[in-house]
């Protein structure tokens, strides 16, 4: 299994960017998800799909702002940022797995995904 994020850079506050996590070697995933760690802080959840259906889940502080999706067929998850602020500057990881999420429907956790990417770096400049 593999998962291979992309998308990442540097953009100014108010602008945008889209992440795109490509999974091969999967054949069901219950969800996948992005985390997010920003330097001296741990990873905290952003946002999850659930494969089946496309419900979806986001952290407070990005909501009305990131968009989730996925391509089923494709198996690539996109997260649409908008609005960057300085604060959204981290290292974003998209994992697969959440079993126990897709159950409880409560804030994902990173024990809860068995398979995760390299990282994409996002930058937002005040």
């Amino acid at each position: 299994v593999q998962l291979q994020a992309s998308g990442g850079g540097t953009v100014q506050a108010g602008g945008s960017l889209r992440l795109s996590c490509q999974a091969s070697g999967i054949i069901y995933t219950p969800s996948m998800a992005w985390f997010r760690q920003a330097p001296g802080n741990d990873r905290e959840s952003v946002a999850v799909v659930i494969w089946s259906g496309a419900s979806t889940y986001y952290a407070d502080s990005v909501k009305g702002r990131f968009t989730i999706s996925r391509d089923s067929a494709k198996k690539v998850v996109y997260l649409q940022m908008n609005s960057l602020q300085p604060d959204d500057t981290a290292v974003y990881y998209c994992a697969a797995g959440g079993s126990n999420f897709v159950k409880t429907r409560g804030p994902p956790v990173e024990s809860d995904y068995e398979f995760w990417g390299q990282g994409t770096l996002v930058t937002v400049s005040s």
